[in-house]
């Protein structure tokens, strides 16, 4: 079995960010030169998730709309007695979730159709990173 490892490192614009890491992912497995296996890739902090989904603007938009009604920014999450000021963005990360593990045939990603990769940040403007990791044969 192979395995491949990479990291993307993020520092966003803005406190909410949805970005494609479709292509930076399929790039990986290419590199790898694994024909049929999986790909996990994973957000290495607790404020920014991965999902699969489609990658139309209006979706996003909606998805963001949501994970604000179910875990709204606001001052009194106990979390916050801490010093900190992202309550919500840990409550949008347990909803997105921090992985996915994405099938590898014939040497790339098998998404459907309107299937990408999304890394989710909701406490951003600091440096993050996801972690690529491509195994099989």
């Amino acid at each position: 079995m192979k395995t491949a490892t990479d990291y993307l490192w993020f520092n966003t614009e803005h406190h909410r960010e949805f970005i494609n890491i479709t292509d930076r992912v399929e790039q990986l497995v290419k590199t790898s030169g694994i024909k049929e296996g999986f790909v996990l890739v994973s957000a290495m902090h607790i404020t920014a998730g991965v999902y699969v989904n489609d990658a139309e603007p209006g979706l996003i938009a909606d998805i963001d709309e949501w994970l604000e009604k179910l875990a709204p920014y606001r001052p009194d999450y106990r979390h916050h007695a801490t010093g900190e000021s992202n309550g919500d963005a840990h409550l949008k990360s347990l909803l997105i979730h921090h992985e996915v593990m994405v099938p590898v045939t014939d040497g790339s990603l098998d998404l459907g159709p309107w299937q990408q990769v999304y890394y989710a940040e909701f406490d951003g403007q600091r440096k993050k990173r996801v972690i690529i990791k491509a195994m099989g044969d």
